[in-house]
Parts: structure tokens; sequence; C-alpha cells
């Protein structure tokens, strides 16, 4: 089935999916929230700054007009930073067609509501009037996993998965981004995937300071185990089921997040444990570091289900409270001993 699907977003991970998509045969619509950023791609349709050499499909078409880039859509690809998405679905609502389901490719929590991506939208489309969006089975699909933009983009072999609680939903969002390089899967757990996604990014930082420190890789799979354990944990709390963490999109997102040096989450850890300032860090990145404000979320969201999570606690100790990464480091290792398995 060919696909009409408009991406919102104009970043590196929506390049990704435009590519993905039109490989497919599907027709793409891209949609950048500023004329200039559209304009400046209309050039020569390159992502300079955030994937250098990487071009969007010719055949995409690039747009920063509100009023038509839905037009014909069946399908929506909501490509946005997580603490964006609700500005953009306010915006962009009145122009959607009711009924054209939606896939969400952010990973994060919304700092002010606490919500997940598919939630922040359901909320908005709710809010707006369409009965649909009141219910939790219609209409939204979480695409997530280990998905790093720039391998994705070099046509490395990668898989993702596409959980919605809508099975025939998850199977088409399946079929339209399923590509000789990327292997999809269907999952029903919503609320796991998108909480390993959101919750990866933080454990993500926590290595990067590893990085930075020089402190090896026995400290960075220590951190790696024990992070999967606090993150699963408070997924269990919050009714995802534990299998989801120890899928494509729990751990293998966390593995990837945590070693590879694209990741941008990694990137700011690293940069703390040589000793940078995070408003420093923050200002060079390209593009938006997800765990920096998913983590005051994760926080949030830990006390309000009564959830242990020394990893999160320390990085937000560290981002937040001016805490030295050396004393965050010792802090952790001198908790009391406890078993493994007493999670």
């Amino acid at each position: 089935m060919t696909e009409r699907i408009t991406i919102l977003g104009d970043g590196a991970m929506a390049t990704v999916c435009s590519i993905l998509l039109t490989t497919g045969g599907h027709e793409v619509t891209m949609w950048g929230a500023f004329e200039d950023s559209i304009e400046a791609l209309l050039q020569d349709r390159e992502q300079r700054k955030l994937l250098p050499g990487v071009k969007i499909p010719p055949q995409v078409r690039l747009t920063a007009n509100d009023a038509d880039c839905f037009d014909g859509a069946t399908m929506i690809c909501s490509a946005v930073p997580t603490q964006y998405t609700r500005g953009v679905w306010e915006r962009l609502r009145s122009h959607r067609a009711a009924g054209v389901p939606i896939v969400s490719v952010a990973k994060g929590i919304e700092t002010t509501t606490l919500m997940r991506p598919t939630q922040v939208i359901r909320d908005v489309l709710a809010a707006g009037g369409e009965a649909s969006m009141r219910t939790e089975s219609s209409g939204l699909c979480a695409l997530s996993g280990p998905n790093i933009a720039g391998e994705l983009a070099r046509y490395l072999p990668a898989t993702a998965v596409a959980a919605s609680t809508d099975p025939i939903l998850a199977d088409r969002v399946q079929a339209a981004f399923s590509t000789q390089w990327l292997r999809v899967y269907t999952n029903a757990d919503v609320v796991g995937v998108e909480l390993a996604g959101a919750t990866k990014n933080v454990i993500a930082i926590a290595a990067g300071i590893l990085d930075g420190l020089g402190a090896g890789n026995n400290a960075k799979a220590a951190l790696v185990t024990r992070g999967l354990v606090e993150i699963t944990r408070l997924g269990v709390a919050m009714g995802a089921r534990d299998a989801t963490f120890q899928g494509l999109a729990g751990v293998g997102d966390l593995i990837t997040t945590c070693v590879s040096p694209e990741g941008r989450n990694r990137t700011v850890g690293e940069q703390l444990g040589k000793g940078r300032k995070l408003d420093e860090i923050l200002e060079t990145l390209p593009s938006v570091a997800e765990g920096v404000p998913t983590t005051k979320a994760v926080m949030q969201l830990a006390r309000k289900f009564d959830v242990e999570m020394p990893i999160t606690e320390a990085v937000h100790a560290v981002l937040f409270d001016g805490r030295d990464v050396i004393r965050a480091l010792s802090d952790l290792m001198s908790r009391d001993p406890k078993p493994e398995h007493d999670r």
C-alpha cells in the first residue's frame, strides 16, 4: 500500500524518515516550522549541520506552509523534539483531517505535564475537539529503537519497534517504514516503548560522563546494566511490560545510545565529564539533547511512583544542582550494598 505521508520537522530524524519512506515508494511531504530553514534546504537539500553529506530525496516536497502541509495525507510522522511537540500540534491541528493516523518518533517526556509524546499529541487533538483522540486505542503509534540517525542515513542495518494498541495501525506503520536496511517489529506496549526511549537518554548522559572521566569499560558495563534495572523499575510501576525493556526499544536502544560517538546525550555527558559547563555544551550542539529536560521529568516520575533511581538522581544532581561529576560517581559507588536482583 502506497502512503502519502507528511513529516513534521526538518531535523536529522525527519530527514532519515524521508529517506526510509521514499525508499519504500511512498509520497512524502516534509514540513518545517521556520521558512528560512526550509528555504535553506531547498537550495541543495543537504543537512549540513546535522547530517553532513546527507540529502533529502528530490521527490520529497518541502514546505513551511501550515495550510497545505497535510494535503492528501494518509499518515503523519511527528519528528519534532518532545518539548516542542505540543506547540507544533497546537499550531497545526486545525489543518489535519480527523482520523489520519500519527506516528511519533520523538523520545522524551514533556517536563510540564510528564506526558509521553503520543500522550501530548492526543491531549492537543482532544482539546481541539477531536472525539476519536479521547480513547487510548485510536490513531497513534510510537516508532522507536536503536536508531542513530547518521547510521540510518548511511544505509547501515538497523531495527525499530512500531508500538500501538491498535494492531492494524502497528502493522501499517511496520510496512511503511520497513526497508532492506531497517527491520521493523510491532509491539502493543506503547507505554514501555516510549518510556524506554525517553529514560535511556538519561543513562546515556551518565555513560558519557564516565567516558569523559576515563572511567573505563568495566564502569560503563555496570552503569548500562544497573541503568536498565532502574528504568525498567519505573516502567513497570507505570504499567509497562518488563519484557519491553529487555527488547529493542529498551536494552537495544540503551546500548546504542551509551556507546555511539554520534549520540547527542552521551556527548553532553562526555563534555561534562571533561569539566565543561552544561550551558556552554548545549550552546554548541547542532540539535536538541532530549536527555537534559527529560532528566527533570524522569525524576518527577520517580518521586510520583515512589521508584528508586540512583543513576537518574545522580545525573539530575550534576545537571541542575551543580554537583561535581567525581563526587556524583563516588556517591553511586558508596551506596549501601544490596543483592543484585533486589529491584
